[in-house]
């Protein structure tokens, strides 16, 4: 609709596929990869990953980082149990944890698709008595503000926020810049790396 108006515009945090429009947006699957790495790392052979809406192609993209990382460990695809939500926030996190709980076979690290879930995850388990990182390592994504200031500060994937709102504003003033000319302004998309945020919730020894 943008830009059948003729008015310039960035995409942040998505790529539209089918076109090519100036983005900006951050390697999901690379850090999904990380989160997992990171647990694996530490020991952990059995996660949960804790998703939302199967229509949200950052969920995906994470999901897939996950069981990159655990076939580069020589784990199946089994060794990731996953536990898909309707939502993105701390109630549908405290659900998932809820779920958790009552599995047979519990892993012994989850992995949430972003920090609201995994805030909720950390409140199902803390009123359960699971101790985290001991019993259950626990790690987000977003690495949001609350992230740091939780009961049990959360590792999370951090996002680039800052770089990406300024390469996205220069993006569109090189754009605005052009007229409208296709020909003076070359679309580009930029795809930034993430960085694991390690704290307390994920540091359990094993």
């Amino acid at each position: 609709a943008f830009r059948r108006h003729g008015i310039p515009f960035v995409l942040v945090d998505r790529v539209a596929e089918g076109t090519t429009e100036c983005s900006v947006s951050v390697d999901d699957v690379a850090g999904g990869a990380l989160a997992v790495r990171h647990l694996i790392d530490a020991g952990h052979r059995s996660i949960a990953y804790v998703s939302g809406p199967p229509g949200f192609n950052q969920v995906q993209d994470r999901r897939t980082g996950a069981l990159t990382a655990l076939a580069e460990a020589g784990l199946g695809p089994d060794a990731l149990r996953e536990l898909p939500t309707e939502r993105l926030d701390v109630a549908a996190g405290r659900d998932a944890g809820a779920r958790l709980l009552g599995l047979s076979r519990r892993p012994t690290a989850v992995f949430c698709a972003n920090d609201l879930l995994a805030l909720g995850v950390l409140q199902s388990l803390f009123a359960a008595g699971v101790a985290v990182p001991d019993d259950l390592a626990l790690v987000g994504y977003d690495d949001i503000e609350f992230a740091a200031a939780a009961a049990v500060p959360l590792t999370s994937v951090r996002q680039p926020a800052a770089t990406m709102g300024a390469l996205a504003a220069g993006l569109l003033l090189e754009e605005t810049g052009a007229g409208g000319d296709p020909a003076a302004h070359e679309h580009r998309r930029v795809v930034l790396q993430p960085e694991l945020v390690v704290r307390r919730s994920s540091l359990s020894a094993r």
